[in-house]
């Protein structure tokens, strides 16, 4: 029986890991949870699954938590908060996997002191790897565990070489499915609503990466979280475009072969890939094998989309820069999803962070933190700058009828 830990148990990965687990109750057993600020599903998940230890964001909700707990007459289960929280349920010793499913650089430490304490770790936090992939990888290379991704894209790419050794890798080809403006002229992207960008066409996933989906600044994630698990320059990492979300990636070799894996558009696929690994195991999760009669494959347009190429050059300098990446792309998607600036200005607040960011390594967590509160800090005075303006554009409102 493998014993679970889940950080970001009431979002979309960790409430698709609880349901595997309930498929498989043979296997697994959750032993602890970090449930962030969704008080009513931590509730729930505690009086279903029972575990020794739950976290939560602020030690309000915490209090909350036990008293309703206490209620429901489910006093055997440990409430703590906070990052220490997180990262004690990311280190506890009956622990032996650990899902990384909280979003942003939230899970960062936790996610790290879980490989620290030499637990294998199913990743589906790539802002883990885009912040400090170098750091995480470097450790996990020291622990001897693997980093297992649930990532669907990566997760493809980790079934497809096991039919080859690494030095026979030509080049990784992640697929995007282009979101939900691929076929939208550029010129219409400064009126794009957060309704139209939250409508994407194949998955359904949080607010923050739906829009990155938008953008493909989610792709140019992934780019550089193949370079990390995959221990490859970014010019071995390519992304073509496939609307059917059909083949979730494809790894392409020295002698021509190129072996591609495809699957339902389930991340519960790729979460019990994880779980089992190396084993599989049977599921009812099939594929109609009819439907690859029509694949469209093609080349991402990164002028149109210039998150892409700002996450491919910030793959080549690595450090700080992938650092700022991900603060700045934080921090302009919630000023975008809060109104306060257009689709379009998006990527603009990215690049002018990823100028005010001096390259260099990171040689620790604390410095990759520091470097992630300081791009922030820019990413926050950029949109404070945008709305300004856009305020001083705006015509003085007229007085109404009568007055």
């Amino acid at each position: 029986m493998r014993s679970i830990a889940i950080l970001g148990s009431t979002g979309s990965i960790g409430r698709s890991t609880l349901s595997v687990v309930e498929s498989y109750p043979d296997r697994f057993q959750v032993v602890a949870l970090a449930a962030g600020r969704n008080i009513d599903a931590a509730v729930e998940q505690a009086k279903r699954w029972k575990p020794r230890l739950i976290s939560m964001g602020s030690e309000a909700d915490a209090a909350t938590l036990r008293s309703r707990l206490k209620t429901a007459s489910s006093e055997g289960v440990e409430v703590t908060h906070g990052p220490a929280g997180t990262v004690r349920v990311a280190t506890q010793p009956d622990v032996d996997f650990v899902v990384s499913a909280i979003v942003g650089v939230a899970g960062l430490e936790a996610t790290y002191e879980a490989v620290r304490a030499g637990k294998t770790v199913g990743l589906a936090n790539k802002e883990c790897l885009v912040a400090a992939g170098e750091l995480i990888t470097a450790e996990a290379r020291r622990q001897g565990k693997p980093l297992l991704p649930i990532d669907s894209e990566h997760n493809a790419v980790h079934q497809c070489l096991r039919g080859g050794r690494m030095e026979e890798v030509q080049s990784i080809w992640l697929t995007a499915s282009g979101g939900p403006f691929l076929n939208t002229p550029k010129s219409q992207f400064s009126s794009i609503t957060v309704e139209q960008a939250l409508n994407h066409p194949t998955w359904k996933m949080g607010r923050r990466i739906t829009i990155d989906s938008a953008t493909l600044m989610n792709k140019g994630f992934e780019v550089i979280e193949a370079c990390r698990l995959f221990n490859l320059p970014p010019s071995q990492v390519g992304v073509m475009v496939h609307p059917q979300s059909t083949i979730h990636s494809m790894v392409e070799f020295v002698d021509g072969s190129i072996l591609a894996q495809f699957s339902v558009t389930d991340m519960r696929l790729p979460i019990l890939y994880a779980l089992t690994y190396p084993e599989r195991i049977p599921s009812d999760m099939r594929f109609p094998v009819m439907n690859l009669r029509h694949l469209d494959f093609s080349p991402p347009d990164m002028e149109k989309f210039p998150c892409l190429r700002l996450a491919y050059e910030a793959a080549e300098s690595g450090g700080a820069k992938s650092v700022a990446l991900n603060a700045a792309d934080e921090v302009a998607v919630a000023a975008f999803l809060d109104h306060h600036i257009r689709f379009d200005e998006i990527p603009r607040i990215i690049e002018e962070v990823l100028s005010a960011t001096p390259a260099g390594k990171l040689e620790s967590i604390a410095n990759v933190l520091e470097a992630d509160a300081h791009a922030r800090r820019v990413a926050h005075q950029r949109v404070e700058q945008l709305g300004r303006k856009s305020a001083a554009l705006q015509p003085a409102s007229a007085g109404s009828p009568g007055k």
